[in-house]
């Protein structure tokens, strides 16, 4: 049986090198799926390192949207595909919707289309043999955003991991570098 994991934790709690660690020892053949988009240069900078912490050896898909259908497309076997992150991919679908409707658009039209992202990745869990290692930040933790468009993305992300953790047999909460398992697999 294969172990799905979802990842999460706070901005720099260790998520991210945990996905690259559990990949690694799992072996075989690894997809990493980015999700970020370059919009700035300190972003091309992040992006740039994350590159350089990944083995060559990995395949890298980048895509900041459709990523179920575009893992699905790829018509490859992986061991592992590696997807950093939801809290890229939410940020992305909102932008999406504001740029196509502007910054009034109803909440439930974004979380229709981040509803179906998130359907499209467990599709494609479903139907490959692969373990998927999904990464996503915790953002409820903190206090309430001061605007509109800053609840919706918190609240809707928080949707997104509720969502892809009943999806997985395994939740990895990361503080500090140190894992703590909300949920394992059934024996």
């Amino acid at each position: 049986m294969k172990n799905n994991i979802l990842l999460t934790g706070g901005v720099r709690s260790g998520k991210s090198s945990k996905a690259e660690q559990l990949a690694k020892e799992n072996g075989g053949k690894v997809l990493f799926v980015a999700t970020a988009e370059a919009g700035d240069e300190d972003m091309i900078c992040r992006i740039k390192n994350h590159q350089k912490s990944r083995p060559l050896a990995w395949h890298t898909l980048e895509s900041s949207l459709k990523i179920g259908q575009a893992i699905l497309h790829k018509k490859e076997n992986y061991d592992v595909i590696v997807i950093d992150c939801l809290t890229m991919l939410t940020n992305n679908v909102i932008g999406q919707v504001i740029v196509r409707y502007g910054e009034g658009v109803e909440e439930e039209l974004v979380e229709n289309m981040l509803r179906e992202e998130l359907q499209s990745i467990v599709q494609a869990m479903c139907e490959l043999d692969s373990q998927f290692i999904i990464v996503t930040n915790e953002v409820g933790l903190g206090i309430v955003p001061d605007n509109r468009l800053g609840r919706l993305y918190r609240d809707l992300l928080g949707r997104a991991n509720q969502f892809i953790a009943n999806a997985v047999e395994t939740v990895i909460f990361m503080i500090s570098g140190c894992e703590l398992y909300v949920k394992k697999p059934s024996v």
